[in-house]
């Protein structure tokens, strides 16, 4: 009797609602073109705040994108959330019935760092200011890290496994490494990712504890990291939702295999123990190539955590050296999340819809306003640079102390 066939993990659909763009399209022609978004904050009440720049999303209508019963129970990082997990079900060929055709064959994971703090700003507002007859019912979970998984999972009547992840900026790595391994114990398809909604005043206040944050007042100067201009990261809103579902049951339903989650590993090595987290990073980063059964001169790009802090980058380009040994000075590193800003939870998910793309295309996007790097790496700086793309290497780090590395394949690529 032959042995079954091993199930492996194959993204078929990428949904996006980024500053630079609020399609998966839009969003890639912006990252490959090196364009910056960031800006100085506009949203109500953050104007005094010491957070200057950030990367807001401009150009979406939750009105347009979530029915008014959805909308009115949950806070902004749910609408990105939901909005772009029509769209990737809509990339993946899955119209408004449940994939597979049962409900409990679809399950959800999300990760979220912020939760809803526009929604909680609003209710907390009514309390002080009218008492506690006016605050709503929805207050108690608009604001919950959960809410995105609950709501998509309700909304689309999904029934399969659902979870969030809670591993600060890491987690949006972790849960798509969650969805991977889901399928590949048995459960059709995963709708995984993250978003993020920072910009609100009790979340931008919440964020002025970090020392990571960047009060720089200039756009073009705000976030560059590996430079020696480094000074600190800007906050970003927005994210990603990817199909995860079974190789084999996607390409027999006649789906476009956009790439396989090859292999995940992650650490944790402490609240801004930004030394600590070079043998962190490099230890998930080793355990991410043993999971995809490759080495690591297979590794043709990496997609960098980037924190825009010296001693992060410092540690960061060492780990990749580290694990990826003399090969880690000669891979074209990229990180165009200094373009948009880093989402935190969102911010290696979008690093992965830009992975899966770049795998597609054959291009390795630039990493905008950096140029002048003071680091041993190959960052692709200026313009996009055409590669051979197989296998490319998505990091993440934590303000908390998490580390996660993500091993992505070319769809076509056998990675057997």
């Amino acid at each position: 009797m032959s042995e079954p066939h091993p199930r492996r993990a194959a993204v078929t659909g990428i949904g996006v609602v980024a500053p630079n763009g609020t399609s998966a399209e839009s969003f890639w022609k912006s990252t490959r073109e090196g364009i910056s978004v960031l800006d100085r904050v506009t949203r109500e009440g953050c104007g005094h705040l010491p957070m200057r720049v950030a990367g807001e999303v401009r150009d979406f209508d939750a009105q347009a994108a979530v029915e008014e019963r959805f909308l009115v129970q949950t806070d902004r990082f749910t609408h990105f959330a939901m909005a772009a997990a029509d769209r990737a079900l809509d990339d993946a060929g899955f119209g408004p019935a449940d994939p597979g055709g049962s409900p409990f064959s679809v399950g959800v994971v999300t990760a979220a760092g912020s939760g809803g703090g526009e929604f909680g700003q609003r209710e907390l507002q009514q309390l002080w200011g009218k008492g506690s007859r006016f605050v709503g019912p929805y207050q108690s979970i608009a604001w919950f890290y959960a809410a995105s998984t609950g709501q998509i999972s309700i909304r689309r009547g999904f029934k399969g496994p659902c979870s969030v992840v809670a591993a600060d900026e890491a987690g949006g790595l972790d849960a798509l490494a969650h969805a991977a391994r889901a399928v590949r114990r048995g459960t059709d398809t995963i709708v995984a990712g993250a978003t993020e909604a920072p910009l609100a005043p009790y979340s931008g206040v919440c964020q002025l504890g970090y020392q990571e944050l960047s009060t720089e007042a200039d756009p073009d100067r705000a976030y560059r990291p590996f430079t020696a201009q480094a000074c600190g990261f800007v906050p970003a809103e927005g994210g990603a939702m990817l199909v995860v579902e079974d190789e084999r049951t996607a390409r027999e339903r006649g789906a476009r295999v956009r790439a396989l989650v090859a292999g995940h590993a992650a650490t944790f090595t402490g609240a801004s123990r930004w030394e600590e987290s070079r043998h962190g990073l490099a230890h998930a980063v080793a355990g991410a190539l043993e999971e995809a059964g490759c080495a690591p001169e297979d590794i043709d790009a990496v997609f960098a955590d980037a924190l825009g802090v010296p001693e992060a980058d410092r540690a960061e380009a060492l780990a990749i050296t580290d694990a990826l040994g003399a090969h880690g000075r000669r891979v074209p590193v990229t990180a165009p999340k200094t373009g948009i800003g880093r989402g935190y939870c969102a911010a290696p998910v979008l690093d992965s819809a830009a992975a899966v793309l770049a795998l597609e295309h054959g291009i390795v996007p630039p990493t905008p306003n950096v140029y002048d790097i003071c680091h041993d790496l190959d960052l692709v700086t200026t313009r996009a640079r055409a590669v051979e793309l197989r296998t490319v290497l998505v990091l993440s780090r934590g303000l908390m102390g998490s580390n996660s590395a993500l091993v992505l394949r070319r769809g076509a690529v056998d990675a057997s």
